[in-house]
Parts: structure tokens; sequence; C-alpha cells
């Protein structure tokens, strides 16, 4: 593959989002102040970022043609297959560009590695020039991280990197009713979470900490402090795991599918009886949702498309 240009995806600074909140830096310095807030760590937070990202565009110019963009623009933008993306900051950042690549070398960029953990983030500025040109010669090393797909009966799509949400955008009970291999429930819950190998480590394994801390609150003495099942599963496994939040046994409904896995050869379909609210959405961006009210049937698998994370 002869690549033709970089893709440099950044994002706003948390000091941004106050600003344009509070339209100017002394509204949100003052806000800030007021709560309770550091708002010099706000700004050292900024400054590092930027530092950071304007060291890896002038490194990165010097390669091949360089585009930026922010990750607002990420919905409308066309990547095509000579891009090389490169993302500089959060894990969340490239959570959300992956759903919009088609198997282009990602390689993601930790900009502040003394404070920004970065599971999904191997390189520093330096290191992302490394990588840059090696892919450029195509020669990196990539994981092929598996993604989840939903396909609605009214023919809407949407992807995930880490995890979907299926549920009601406020905190009442979600009803509907869940089937796969075969078996079938109607539930009441507070919603269903699907994650992603890569996602085991985020929403999933918060509920898993509920859930052992629960167990572990009503063990016997003589079993305390026994290891307890961990949510983490590999980024390229072919599988998705589910899981309800909060199932409330009735009359009408019941909670005995509750976890499971997804597979090639089992989706998990899931038929909405919610009157209204009902939405599903993906990797947190309660934004960019479908909507999923009665009648709404929805399809979850492993997605065709797998992102090309580069790791060296």
């Amino acid at each position: 593959m002869e690549f033709e240009k970089i893709v440099l995806v950044t994002r706003k600074t948390r000091l941004e989002g106050l600003i344009e909140r509070f339209n100017t830096i002394g509204q949100a310095r003052f806000y800030l102040e007021h709560s309770g807030g550091d708002f010099d760590l706000y700004q050292r937070e900024h400054d590092v970022y930027y530092s950071a990202v304007s060291d890896l565009r002038s490194r990165l110019q010097e390669l091949i043609k360089l585009q930026e963009i922010e990750r607002d623009l990420l919905p409308n933008f066309l990547f095509t297959e000579t891009n090389i993306v490169v993302t500089i900051g959060i894990d969340g950042l490239v959570a959300n560009t992956a759903k919009y690549l088609s198997g282009q070398p990602l390689i993601a960029v930790n900009p502040d590695p003394a404070t920004v953990d970065g599971i999904l983030l191997p390189f520093d500025v330096q290191k992302a020039v490394v990588a840059a040109k090696g892919a450029l010669k195509n020669q990196m090393t990539t994981r092929k991280i598996s993604m989840a797909n939903v396909h609605l009966n009214d023919g809407q799509t949407l992807l995930a990197f880490n995890d979907f949400f299926i549920g009601v955008k406020s905190h009442v009970s979600a009803r509907y009713s869940v089937e796969i291999d075969g078996h079938q429930e109607r539930q009441s819950s507070s919603g269903i979470i699907v994650s992603t190998g890569v996602g085991s480590t985020g929403w999933l394994s918060s509920m898993f900490n509920m859930a052992n801390g629960i167990l572990a609150g009503h063990q016997p003495v003589e079993n305390k402090g026994r290891s307890m099942p961990t949510a983490r599963f590999d980024w390229e496994s072919e599988k998705l795991v589910f899981v309800v939040r909060e199932p409330f046994v009735s009359k009408t409904s019941s909670a005995k599918m509750v976890f499971g896995y997804i597979t090639p050869k089992s989706p998990l379909i899931i038929r909405s009886e919610i009157p209204e609210s009902g939405v599903i959405f993906s990797d947190g961006v309660e934004s960019d949702f479908l909507s999923f009210n009665s009648g709404a049937i929805a399809a979850i698998s492993l997605a065709d498309k797998k992102t090309n994370l580069v790791v060296g």
C-alpha cells in the first residue's frame, strides 16, 4: 500500500470545554475556583497537550502531507484507504476515531505519559514518528481489534469500539426481550451493556467490580480473599460479552439470561418494549444514538471490520 497522507486527529481539552461553556477564560477560572476546582491544573493539562500536538505536527509534516481534524468533525470526515491515521489524546479518542475507519493503520499517541494511563496509547510523540515512518514503508506491527455492530430492523446500523448501551435515556426501567442460542426471555432492567475485548477494561469491568464486591460481602469467612471473576478478555477475541444491569424479577420479567457471549454463530437479538426514550449508543457517546422504542428489533454481532491498531 502506498500511503498519500497522514490524518492527525486531536481533541479539545477540558479547559477549552469550559471556555466554550462560559465564553471566556476569565469566567471559566471564576467558575472553577469558586466551586473548589484547581484552574492551574486545567491550564497545565491544556499547555502540555498542545505542546505535544505542536511537536507531533511539526515532525509528521516532514514525512508526508498532513491534514489535521478535531474530534467533533469525525462523523463528517471521509477517510480513504491511502490514509495513515494518528490520534493524540486519551483512550476515548481512539474509540471515537476507530468507528470511522476501514482498516487504515491507526497510531495512537499519549500526549502526557506522566498523567495519562493510555491503555490504547503505546506511543509518545517521538516513538509515534518512528511508527509513522515504519507505516509509510508498510513495516509495522498491528493488532486486529474486534468491534461490535448493531443492526436495526429499519436498516440503521452503529459500530462500537468499546461497548454498546441498550436501554432508556433516563433512570427508568427498560422493558424488552432478549434472544440468543434459541433461548428467549422478557426482562425489565436498567439496560444492557455489550462489550468488546478492548472495552472489557472499561464499563464492563466496573460491573464485574460491583458484582464481585457484592459476592465478597456475602461469602462465608473461609472464602474471603479468594480470587474473583475478571471482566478482561483479548482485544482480538471473536466474541462479545453482554451483561444485564440491575435485572428485576416480576410476574412479567425474568433474570436468568443476564450474562453471556455473543459469537459469530450466536448474535444477540433484543426486541424493544420501551414506549419512548429507548436508545442504543456506543462508546459513551450519548448524543450519537439510535432510537430503540417499541417495535424496534436489534441484532448485535461482531463487526465485519476490525481496527488496525499499530503497536510497533
